[in-house]
C-alpha cells in the first residue's frame, strides 16, 4: 500500500507541474487568455481528486473551495508597504486554515484530528487579530469555536456565536 500511495503522491506532484508550467507558458504567451487563478486551481484539485471514494465528495468541495479562496485572496497588488502586503496575504492563509479545519468538523471522524481542527480555528482566529491589531485595523467580530457538527449547519463558514463546550453549569 505505501509503494501504491507514494507513486499517487509522485503522480499527482507531476501533475500539477505540469499543470504549472502549461499555465506560465500560456501567460508568457498571450496573458489575456490565460485563466483565471481559481479556475486553474479548481481544475487542479478537480483532477487530484477524481478517483477518491463519492462519501468523501462533499469534504473534498468544500477544501478545493477553502484552497481556492485562500490563493485567490493572497494574490494581492503590492501596497509598498512590507507589513501591509504580509498581513494582506497571511490573513486570507489563516481563513483558508480555519475553512478546511471547519470541513474536518463537518465530515471528520477521528476525535484526535477534530479536537486538532478546533484547536487551528481558535489559533488562526487570534493570529488574524493580532495581525489587524499590529496595523491598526479593526478587529474582525468574535465567534465561538465550533465544536459539533450542528454548529457549522449547511455549509455555514462562521460557527454558531453560543459556546456550548467547556461550558460549566451552576449546581
Amino acid at each position: 500500500m505505501l509503494l501504491f500511495t507514494r507513486s499517487r503522491f509522485r503522480l499527482s506532484w507531476w501533475a500539477v507541474t505540469t499543470g504549472l508550467i502549461a499555465t506560465a507558458t500560456a501567460l508568457a504567451a498571450n496573458p489575456t487568455e490565460a485563466p483565471a487563478l481559481a479556475e486553474y486551481l479548481t481544475a487542479i484539485c478537480s483532477a487530484a481528486f477524481r478517483s477518491a471514494p463519492p462519501q468523501e465528495a462533499r469534504f473534498l468541495s468544500e477544501n478545493v473551495g477553502a484552497m481556492t479562496r485562500m490563493m485567490v485572496g493572497m494574490e494581492i497588488k503590492p501596497s509598498g508597504d512590507v507589513d501591509q502586503d504580509f498581513a494582506a496575504m497571511m490573513i486570507p492563509h489563516h481563513q483558508g486554515a480555519m475553512d478546511m479545519a471547519q470541513a474536518e468538523l463537518r465530515h471528520g471522524h477521528n476525535e484526535q484530528l477534530r479536537r486538532i481542527a478546533q484547536e487551528i480555528i481558535v489559533d488562526q482566529q487570534q493570529e488574524i487579530a493580532a495581525m489587524r491589531q499590529a496595523l491598526g485595523q479593526p478587529l474582525p467580530p468574535s465567534a465561538a469555536a465550533p465544536d459539533q457538527p450542528s454548529d457549522l449547519w449547511k455549509g455555514a463558514s462562521r460557527a454558531t456565536p453560543t459556546p456550548t463546550m467547556n461550558v460549566r453549569k451552576e449546581p
